[in-house]
């Protein structure tokens, strides 16, 4: 009787093995709610999340309180800007412990059961993460944009609601992108470490080469448009700083004496038309000069363009899209069985004692 039972797998049908109870959009419904529910269920997993934007958003943003668009301010908004991105690492290695532990539970007891496939579990993991994200992002926004002042930026160009409004998008895609960077890492890594490490040298390149720090050249310069963060940042700064008035301090005017017989307007003028800037009017002889009186002019010298900001979203967006394709072909090209037989038959579990129980033990 046992060993007919031990043969019953070889007659079931091998198509039967390779087939779900229910449709791969209920499987997507089904596993994403239970997903939800999880992190729900793990309060310090959310907190954290929220904790490190939060308290990173305002301490960056009171920092450059108010930056304005003085020659220095310009550059404290730059330099804050840059600053914000470094955040992005710390917020994905959030990730890692959660998904490793989910990873693991599928892998152990839903695939072998064919509870669902390993397309319904990327895509929820993938899909939990998307409302946290917006979250972070918003509050990010508010605690970051506002304290920074980019919003008075824009009162002269009459574009408040339009450049706010791609800035949240941006922080959102921000905090979408190192998702998707941190999944694409971790999906077919064993080790949490090495997930880690692996994100650490893709995110330092991304970041060194953004354009902020140096300008790259010579061999390096195809990484300037390779990364993401060029796109990132030079949407933000444009939709920040662009289409403004410079306005300098009292400490970056150029103080010049025009030659007898000219005023300061007739000296400089040749100058200005070619090379910008702009004149203060004083009481004495002297002419007090500021350098730069467009803050277009600011973004063109870090090689960003005001009216690219939304190509430079898009851009950005598309770099999400190539992180989540790329971690399902990963995680199939490494961690799913290839074999449509990979649920081994009965008979060839069969221990020794049970292919042995008909026989007769040796006389000694």
């Amino acid at each position: 009787m046992e060993h007919e039972l031990a043969q019953l797998p070889r007659d079931q049908d091998p198509a039967s093995l390779n087939t779900y109870a229910a449709p791969y959009w209920l499987q997507y419904l089904v596993v994403s709610k239970r997903c939800f529910i999880n992190v729900w269920r793990t309060p310090s997993y959310i907190w954290s999340k929220l904790s490190l934007v939060i308290f990173t958003s305002l301490f960056n943003g009171f920092t450059f309180f108010n930056a304005g668009t003085s020659l220095q301010g310009m550059q404290n908004q730059m330099l804050s800007t840059f600053m914000y991105s470094v955040l992005l690492l710390a917020y994905g290695n959030q990730i890692l412990p959660y998904f490793i532990d989910q990873r693991s539970l599928y892998e152990v007891r839903e695939r072998p059961s064919k509870t669902f496939g390993w397309v319904v579990f990327i895509a929820s993991q993938i899909t939990v993460e998307i409302p946290w994200a917006v979250l972070c992002g918003t509050i990010g926004y508010f605690c970051w944009y506002y304290p920074l002042g980019l919003e008075h930026n824009a009162h002269t160009s009459s574009e408040v609601t339009e450049r706010g409004g791609l800035t949240w998008l941006l922080l959102c895609s921000f905090y979408l992108y190192g998702v998707s960077l941190i999944q694409m890492c971790v999906s077919a890594i064993e080790l949490e470490t090495n997930a880690a490490n692996l994100a650490s040298l893709l995110f330092i390149m991304c970041l060194n080469f953004c354009g902020v720090l140096r300008y790259p050249t010579g061999f390096w310069s195809f990484m300037y448009r390779v990364s993401p963060f060029t796109y990132f940042i030079a949407s933000v700064l444009a939709a920040g700083l662009g289409n403004s008035h410079v306005a300098c301090s009292e400490k970056e005017f150029s103080t010049i004496v025009p030659p007898e017989g000219q005023s300061c307007q007739e000296y400089m003028e040749p100058y200005i038309s070619m090379a910008g800037g702009y004149l203060r009017d004083t009481d004495d002889d002297s002419c007090q000069f500021c350098s730069m009186s467009d803050t277009n002019v600011f973004l063109t010298s870090l090689h960003i363009e005001y009216d690219k900001r939304w190509r430079n979203w898009g851009i950005f967006i598309c770099y999400l899209a190539i992180n989540w394709t790329v971690m399902f072909f990963v995680y199939w090209l490494f961690r799913v069985p290839k074999k449509n037989d990979r649920v081994q038959d009965e008979s060839s579990l069969k221990s020794k004692a049970l292919v042995n129980v008909d026989e007769k033990p040796e006389e000694k």
